[in-house]
């Protein structure tokens, strides 16, 4: 029986330059923060030459090319060397569709599973490329690659994409009291909303393809607010963050009238009334959690409380995707 976990995560700056149709002609920069919430995968070795397969639904099969579940299906045929005799089973703290990167988050865990079955040692950066290569490259979602990276990594990670292909991480520079602070003040909302962001991506993955101008600036200065948000976080200007998180959202709304609704503006705006300094809504857009950063966090868990939403409360993971039991 072997059980892994990886983070959910965050995304603090310049969320949407992580996919290839941008950083391969621009480059593109995010800072992402792994969370305390987690997808979990337990595999188990059967007697049986058979795969059981448990996730939202089940499945039974003979082969790996049999799955239904693309991602499985895909890390299966790449892993396995011989017939298989497992049961995958897999569970999340909080639902796919959120916004919180819980694909990347199950791919890296399952891979690093099926690592530790055939007693491979994988370095992070080799479990987010590969998680990557099944999902983009195989899979073929219009997707970038920070979730599996920050999955892979955890921590408060700054991450470069560079045109080559290449990725580039390193630890944001914040100190212990500015880290705490901003774990004190960032509060997650679950809008009740979940939803695909394939749509939303397909989109953005296709005007930029196309050099779409308006789309290509607006990544342009989503990077720029990247760059300084990571300038504010590590200088522990954190009200400057805030401000940086303000503009960041009015600008993503800009990009596709599938990222908000009215009732998420009205929530928006009723935070701002109540002590949020700044925010937005986690993920691609259109439903998922919306996250503020507040002082006053009594008065804005109040007003949220008041209109319905649920709070989330999170710390940041250090430790990335692991094996968390083996026996």
């Amino acid at each position: 029986m072997i059980i892994t976990r990886s983070p959910l995560r965050i995304s603090l700056g310049g969320g949407g330059t992580d996919l290839p149709s941008y950083y391969r002609q621009h480059g593109g920069f995010v800072i992402g923060g792994a969370i305390d919430k987690y997808v979990y995968i337990t595999l188990h070795q059967t007697f049986d030459q058979e795969l059981i397969i448990k996730y939202s639904r089940m499945e039974r099969v003979r082969s790996a090319g049999e799955v239904q579940h693309p991602i499985i299906r895909e890390a299966l045929k790449l892993m396995l060397d011989g017939p298989p005799h497992l049961e995958i089973t897999s569970m999340a703290d909080i639902p796919a569709g959120t916004g919180l990167g819980s694909s990347g988050s199950f791919t890296t865990a399952l891979l690093k599973a099926l690592h530790i079955v055939k007693k491979n040692p994988i370095h992070a950066r080799d479990l987010a490329e590969q998680a990557c290569h099944i999902e983009i490259d195989l899979v073929g979602r219009p997707i970038g690659k920070q979730d599996q990276y920050i999955a892979a990594y955890g921590g408060l990670t700054c991450l470069e994409f560079l045109p080559d292909g290449r990725v580039h991480a390193s630890p944001l520079k914040v100190d212990a009291d500015t880290l705490y602070t901003l774990e004190d003040n960032l509060l997650l909302f679950f809008t009740g909303y979940s939803r695909a962001s394939t749509g939303i991506l397909q989109e953005q993955d296709d005007r930029t393809r196309a050099n779409d101008s308006a789309m290509v600036n607006e990544l342009h200065l989503v990077k720029e607010l990247g760059w300084k948000s990571k300038e504010a976080l590590e200088s522990a200007d954190l009200v400057r963050f805030a401000e940086l998180m303000n503009e960041h959202w009015e600008r993503k709304r800009q990009r596709s009238d599938r990222i908000s609704n009215d009732r998420i503006d009205e929530w928006y705006d009723l935070a701002r009334r109540n002590g949020a300094l700044g925010g937005k809504l986690i993920g691609a857009g259109g439903g998922g959690f919306l996250m503020f950063y507040a002082e006053d966090q009594r008065a804005l868990r109040r007003a949220m409380g008041q209109a319905g939403l649920h709070e989330v409360r999170f710390r940041f993971d250090f430790e990335g995707t692991k094996l968390i039991a083996e026996s």
